[in-house]
């Protein structure tokens, strides 16, 4: 079985998919409606998406799982689903990869449970652990290759989800979320979060969702400035959410995600992919453009905002932690 390090090793740099509720939105599901549910109530639907993203060139696949825990789901009266919900996420994405002549992985997505911790609220560690073990557990028993943890804002509830993750002997890979200045919403900078997960031993981590592509590349930007040896990864919005219509929309063309996944690249990550409104159009697009430029390109601070914007380091407030004004490219060599 192929695992992440070796694909890494092949490839340089891999593709991960694209955002997975703005495309079930698209095909039917309704806002406040849990998408884990459909894992079961309408696999035809997942499964015609996972498909999508391989059509588009993704090396790596989400399950549709990010709130299939007992804390997110009692939302919908299914905590006691916990484990049903994500072996068929599990399921569903491993069949989708097996029809495909390429190797694509697929990744136990585990996303915050929602609540807040002690003392702020009553979220206790212990608790968390056990219920991102009871998910993870569901998750590695059905088969996924890696665990991916995202769109987190603590650093407590970090380390609890990788902690869970890492008892079922998978790779383990995390994302935080970080907004427009600079920082998650309990305040965690991205340099604070390299630090902190430096001693956890995870696989990778990185930067997803957030506000769009240039605030996301200033988070990988300063990641990269702590010249951490970790395998960054970076999975932006497509461009930047607004209301139109009473409905959220992303301004961002096939286009600008194909530059923003070529300035990731120069900018460290080696684990690139789309979050909010990407879609299976986005992700080709993001593809075609890492597989027909040198990965070996350089990009200086000006290149980057000439392609996708200004971001948060721009910004008065952020100068003291804005990232050096040369990005250089991190891929490492096949050996590592």
């Amino acid at each position: 079985m192929t695992s992440l390090s070796t694909l890494l090793n092949e490839k340089g740099c891999v593709l991960a998919d694209g955002a997975l509720g703005t495309n079930l939105f698209a095909k039917g599901l309704e806002t406040g409606d849990a998408p884990e549910l459909w894992n079961c109530d309408q696999p035809d639907k997942i499964s015609e998406l996972l498909h999508e993203f391989i059509e588009a060139g993704a090396d790596i696949l989400l399950t549709n799982s990010f709130g299939a825990n007992r804390f997110r789901l009692a939302l919908h009266q299914a905590d006691s689903r916990v484990a049903e919900l994500n072996a068929a996420a599990v399921r569903l994405a491993k069949k989708a990869a097996a029809t495909s002549d390429r190797t694509i992985l697929v990744a136990g997505d585990i996303g915050p449970t929602g609540e807040l911790f002690a003392p702020l609220g009553a979220l206790t560690k212990d608790d968390a652990v056990a219920a991102f073990t009871e998910q993870a557990t569901a998750l590695a028993e059905t088969g996924a290759d890696l665990l991916w943890i995202e769109t987190m804002s603590s650093l407590e509830e970090v380390e609890a989800a990788i902690i869970a993750a890492k008892s079922t002997g998978l790779p383990v890979v995390t994302t935080m979320t970080f907004d427009t200045a600079g920082r998650t919403m309990m305040g965690i900078t991205p340099a604070d979060f390299v630090a902190h997960t430096a001693t956890l031993e995870v696989d990778a981590v990185g930067a997803n969702c957030g506000i769009g592509p240039a605030e996301l590349l200033d988070s990988i930007l300063l990641m990269a400035e702590t010249e951490t040896s970790q395998i960054l990864i970076a999975k932006g919005n497509c461009g930047i959410p607004s209301y139109v219509e009473g409905e959220i929309h992303y301004h961002g063309t096939p286009e600008l995600m194909a530059d923003y996944a070529l300035c990731a690249r120069a900018a460290g990550a080696r684990i690139i992919g789309g979050c909010c409104g990407t879609t299976p159009a986005h992700l080709a697009a993001m593809r075609e453009a890492l597989d027909t430029h040198d990965a070996t390109q350089v990009m200086d601070r000006d290149m980057i905002e000439a392609k996708i914007g200004k971001g948060w380091a721009n910004l008065p407030d952020n100068a003291a932690d804005s990232p050096p004004k040369r990005a250089r490219s991190r891929r490492r060599s096949r050996s590592e």
